[in-house]
């Protein structure tokens, strides 16, 4: 509680009467900690003793698979989490909320043929159109450094039949940290300098060509190009981000840093390499989507309502194990405990395993725009989407009086896993861009629990090292236990929750008051044009 309590000072400044009652507030709060609360002792025991996290993992990641929306992984998904919620006794259903593109992935294989034999490592892009079957064997060349988009125009017939590298070359194959470690420092700022000055002429190169890293493959595929090549390397460890095609006809690729680096020396150099690409997928046509739905009944207030949130779908690169497998598996492995320890709760308990996040957001949008009456009696939604690591940030998301019931909800969590958490009260609205702000611009306190990186931007964020064996289990556990504790706290509160916002300052650029984030529709049908 010492961070909990040093902060909500820091943040209010009250007056000395309120200091004097918040403070008698918190001692009050210690004290009810150190009580033996019987379902909080089952929770922790029940985490611990008889975790079900690794073997749901295993079947979720492992076996099938990652979850783009549209694809028939997402489907089974959905199926798998009803039956598991079925097995445990809590009623679950898969409920639409639109259409997309159907797409599954196939297989992906890449080779250089010329000026020697080397299989690359890379995978088509999701949506990427496949190839015939014995693949494409075409020259490789690059980007040019044209003047503007008039010579650029000029250029472009000369893709015809060619695979193109759209992707900068890095400067070096290592990470930072081994930088860090082993160079000068006169080396590394060296080193760094250099690939500053490389990205800023790469975006120059781009922007003179008259298109965006969108639209760019959109006319090579225009103008006859054999396919597309690319390489999205994050710095600070040597992985690939994997994101979508844009082309229709042609396959677009992403290849890792070393191999890629290899065909644009060998292009630049005049050495006209040739690679084979083979790119099996299939397009499913629309296919509708949904969010999984389980629930616990409340048996005193069963039209007020607590959420456990994480969305479901993930980018296809690996498995989404931290993206979001462990948010996931958090509020699953906590409904399973909640149902076998807190099987009456007084208010019904909820979770949403919302599809189509990584498009916007849009299985939670559509639920919040579907059930206004669920939104209206909102007790509390607790979201996890930020990789594997334990919680260590809780915001109040700009309701004024958040720091009052989430530190009393707070303060039966364990102290070796509260501890670790700080608070920010009142917080900023909606910040942190995952499905609770679906929720918070639509006035409901929702909140996210902000975890521990565990390099989790840099490294497995949309790569295709998000796998299985990126998940930290113990602090899985310690999340899964916090959510379980909050989630009875919260429908055991007898008071119910205050919608009280913060008035936003002026904007001082405009001098118009800043908004509260605005609730757009969801997309309800994507990719299909």
């Amino acid at each position: 509680m010492k961070n909990l309590v040093r902060t909500s000072l820091t943040r209010y400044k009250p007056s000395t009467p309120k200091l004097f009652f918040f403070s008698l507030l918190v001692a009050t709060q210690v004290g009810f900690a150190q009580s033996k609360d019987p379902v909080v002792q089952g929770i922790v025991k029940e985490a611990n003793e008889n975790s079900q996290l690794e073997p749901l993992a295993h079947e979720l990641m492992d076996v099938i698979g990652p979850r783009l929306v549209g694809s028939p992984q997402m489907q089974q998904a959905h199926d798998w989490a009803v039956a598991k919620y079925k097995g445990w006794g809590i009623s679950a259903r898969n409920e639409k909320w639109g259409e997309w593109r159907g797409w599954q992935r196939g297989v992906t294989h890449i080779d250089m043929v010329h000026p020697w034999v080397k299989t690359l490592e890379g995978m088509q892009l999701a949506w990427s159109p496949s190839t015939k079957a014995k693949g494409v064997t075409a020259e490789t060349i690059l980007l040019p450094d044209v003047t503007d988009s008039l010579a650029f125009q000029k250029w472009l017939p000369a893709v015809k039949g060619k695979f193109v590298l759209i992707s900068m070359p890095q400067p070096t194959g290592r990470p930072d940290y081994n930088w860090q470690e082993f160079a000068t420092k006169k080396s590394f700022e060296k080193m760094k300098q250099e690939r500053t000055a490389l990205t800023e002429a790469w975006r120059e190169r781009l922007r003179k060509t008259g298109h965006t890293a969108r639209t760019l493959p959109v006319a090579l595929e225009k103008a006859g190009a054999a396919g597309v090549v690319m390489s999205n390397w994050s710095s600070g460890f040597g992985v690939n981000k994997i994101f979508s095609a844009y082309t229709k006809k042609i396959p677009t690729v992403d290849v890792s840093l070393e191999d890629y680096g290899l065909l644009y020396r060998l292009s630049e150099s005049g050495q006209k390499p040739k690679i084979t690409v083979r790119a099996e997928s299939q397009e499913k046509g629309k296919v509708p989507t949904f969010n999984t739905i389980a629930e616990i009944k409340g048996t005193q207030k069963p039209d007020e309502y607590v959420i456990l949130s994480a969305h479901f779908d993930s980018w296809n690169g690996g498995t989404g194990a931290t993206d979001n497998g462990t948010g996931t598996l958090v509020m699953m492995e906590a409904m399973r405990i909640l149902k076998k320890l807190y099987p009456n709760p007084k208010r019904t308990i909820l979770v949403g395993h919302w599809g189509s996040e990584e498009q916007g957001l849009n299985g939670s949008r559509a639920f919040v725009e579907d059930h206004p009456e669920i939104v209206k009696n909102l007790q509390a939604l607790f979201n996890q989407d930020n990789g594997t690591g334990r919680v260590v940030n809780i915001s109040g998301q700009g309701f004024l009086h958040s720091y009052d019931y989430i530190n009393r909800w707070l303060s039966q969590v364990p102290q070796e896993i509260r501890q670790h958490i700080e608070t920010n009260f009142p917080g900023t609205p909606g910040a942190g861009g995952s499905d609770f702000a679906s929720f918070v611009a639509a006035g409901a306190p929702a909140f996210s629990l902000s975890s521990l990186s565990w390099s989790y931007g840099t490294y497995t964020w949309h790569t295709n090292r998000d796998t299985y064996d990126k998940i930290v289990f113990d602090d899985v556990r310690n999340n899964a236990i916090l959510t379980a504790i909050l989630a009875y706290m919260a429908s055991e509160d007898p008071a119910k929750t205050s919608r009280e916002r913060i008035v936003l300052p002026v904007n001082p650029r405009t001098g118009e008051p800043t908004t509260w984030p605005a609730l757009r529709s969801p997309t309800r049908q994507g990719g299909l044009d």
